[in-house]
């Protein structure tokens, strides 16, 4: 189970980053969207990597992440401009 978690927990990580540097270069709506939906992925990565550990503080702030990344899915990548 822990090579699980630590995969788990891994790819979190990496893929927050990559959706940081995505989002931080400011190349327009598209490429900042997709950012927001490796976000997303990243949220539910760490969420279910704080199941498995049984950490709920990191649980409890990745739901809230989620739900910030829907809306910037939303935002970048659904809304029409206007």
């Amino acid at each position: 189970m822990e090579t699980l978690t630590d995969g788990i927990k891994w790819y979190a990580s990496l893929s927050g980053i990559l959706a940081a540097f995505m989002v931080s270069l400011d190349y327009g709506r598209r490429l900042t969207g997709w950012g927001f939906v490796i976000f997303v992925t990243s949220s539910m990565a760490w969420f279910a990597g704080a199941w498995l550990t049984e950490d709920w503080a990191l649980g409890t702030q990745n739901t809230v992440l989620f739900g910030i990344n829907l809306l910037g899915v939303y935002r970048y990548l659904i809304r029409r401009n206007g």
